[in-house]
């Protein structure tokens, strides 16, 4: 277990994402499997689950809370507000949502999703958004704050209005972004990283071959990683990662999460669409990576991460 920021949470170094049982932006994805999902990563031992108001509007919620309501006092939840929802009122009304929705009475981390302003959304100053969190915290309805998606200035202003104990950015073996200022601030001031698309959307797990085409309703139809000329680069690195893994006998997207919570303040968000994948991205945690390895793994994603577009956003919507 781990500290949340300077908070008395606990969170596991792996946390199950729920972006896809929202089912929006995702093909295939059986309710009755991921509810299934979730419980069987509880009982794996991964006791923190994200999601987010905007997965599916409030159907993503609504599974995690019919999934785990009953076991509310053994996990720990984080849940997004939205870029349009910013406004002091809009928050307030928001949260009040996530939580029938969830079936709880408090949001252990309480995230602003995205900066305001973002796709379209009406600019909100950050300081009355701010002002809406911290009075959630003072009546209880929340015990944590976090953003996700924030540049450093936006997080450092974010910090002039009340405490912030996490960031949610994407991260992975082949996204990086975030250690060229992000990472930093958050070890200097002790924020947790709750890194997401933490399997680069499954490209880390091996699993897709040079050849393959996602549907255009699937959202990583439009992922820059999945499209030339990164795509390649992506599969001449999985073929230099496969031996090691090989080597510790687990899976190559095992070892891509044992990397990257290896970093320092980072836990990584990783989703399951059943039983199977729930169990074994648990095993995860079990890994231990010497730091030669950890060297190994380092430089083969450079390989890849050396060529991203320097625009931080994941997907060419």
């Amino acid at each position: 277990m781990r500290k949340l920021g300077n908070t008395e949470i606990e969170i596991t170094p792996l946390i199950f994402g729920t972006w896809q049982a929202g089912k929006r932006g995702w093909v295939g994805v059986e309710d009755a499997e991921v509810i299934e999902a979730m419980r069987a990563a509880l009982d794996a031992g991964i006791t923190t689950f994200d999601t987010a108001e905007v997965y599916g509007e409030g159907y993503s919620e609504d599974l995690v809370g019919k999934a785990l309501g009953d076991r509310r006092d053994e996990v720990v939840l984080a849940t997004k507000v939205f870029a349009n929802h910013l406004k002091h009122d809009q928050v307030i009304e928001a949260c009040e949502q996530s939580l029938q929705r969830l079936r709880t009475e408090v949001i252990d981390l309480y995230q602003i999703h995205w900066p305001s302003g973002a796709f379209g959304s009406e600019v909100v100053p950050l300081g009355e958004t701010m002002g809406a969190l911290n009075a959630l915290k003072d009546q209880g309805k929340i015990r944590a704050i976090g953003v996700s998606n924030f540049s450093k200035a936006q997080l450092e202003e974010a910090m002039t209005y009340g405490r912030i104990d996490s960031l949610q950015p994407p991260y992975s073996l082949f996204w990086r972004g975030v250690e060229q200022d992000l990472l930093p601030y958050c070890i200097e001031h002790n924020l947790t990283i709750l890194a997401y698309s933490s399997l680069a959307q499954g490209l880390l797990t091996g699993k897709f071959g040079p050849d393959h085409q996602f549907p255009k309703a699937d959202n990583r139809s439009k992922n820059k990683l999945f499209l030339p000329p990164l795509y390649a680069k992506a599969q001449a690195a999985l073929a230099q990662l496969k031996p090691m893994a090989e080597a510790h006998h687990i899976t190559l997207g095992n070892l891509a999460l044992a990397w990257l919570i290896a970093q320092p303040q980072t836990t990584a968000i990783v989703g399951a669409r059943n039983v199977e994948q729930a169990v074994e991205n648990a095993k995860a945690a079990e890994v231990v990576l010497a730091e030669a390895d950890l060297a190994e793994i380092d430089s083969i994603s450079r390989t890849v991460t050396d060529h991203l577009p320097a625009d931080p956003v994941m997907w060419a919507f």
